[in-house]
């Protein structure tokens, strides 16, 4: 984490978010995806359920397209490559303290391939039960089933069908896929 005051460094998300019990909160968190015990996925939500205001940047060597949409969709203000330079590093803190939005070429690169593929929004708005929006909403937090399941009180088997539901009516075949989709077509929000 950076803040004003000197940068701290912390083994793990739940060590993070124990020393913001107490500590003002920084202006920049660089996160890691593979983390022991809270990912990095689930610790930008939780991050940014505790300090909203913080800006979270992914530093990780992950490039694959589902974390890199699961990590956007939890919170994440800026994904870059544990390979970056130290110089590019920095830049990215200042680009994402300036309201911007942080990427390294090869993911950028990857995020503009997926949006490539799945092509143009359909002009008419795929509909969506409130259910299976907060279902999706869920999903586009990194949530598995079982915690979906935990977190709107019906069984994995209920979520399970809610999820195919979302994957029939946005016409997609993976979790990546419908988070990315749910977003282009304003159904996040």
């Amino acid at each position: 984490m950076t803040g004003e005051a000197a940068a701290r460094a912390f083994a793990s998300c739940e060590e993070a978010l124990e020393a913001l019990r107490t500590a003002e909160p920084p202006k920049v968190i660089l996160l890691d995806i593979g983390l022991v015990g809270m990912d990095g996925i689930q610790g930008v939500g939780r991050f940014k359920e505790v300090c909203p205001a913080s800006r979270v940047i992914m530093l990780t060597s992950y490039d694959d397209h589902d974390r890199v949409v699961r990590a956007i969709c939890a919170g994440a203000s800026g994904y870059l490559l544990k390979t970056s330079p130290v110089d590019k590093v920095r830049e990215a803190i200042e680009e994402v303290l300036a309201g911007g939005a942080p990427m390294s070429p090869q993911i950028a690169s990857a995020v503009l391939g997926l949006v490539a593929r799945w092509g143009a929004p359909k002009t008419t708005e795929t509909l969506l039960s409130p259910r299976e929006r907060e279902v999706l909403q869920l999903m586009c937090q990194g949530l598995a089933m079982k915690e979906i399941g935990a977190r709107l009180g019906t069984s994995y088997h209920t979520v399970d069908t809610h999820i195919r539901r979302v994957y029939e009516k946005l016409q997609v075949h993976s979790r990546a896929e419908a988070v990315a989709k749910g977003m282009r077509q304003g159904l996040l929000g």
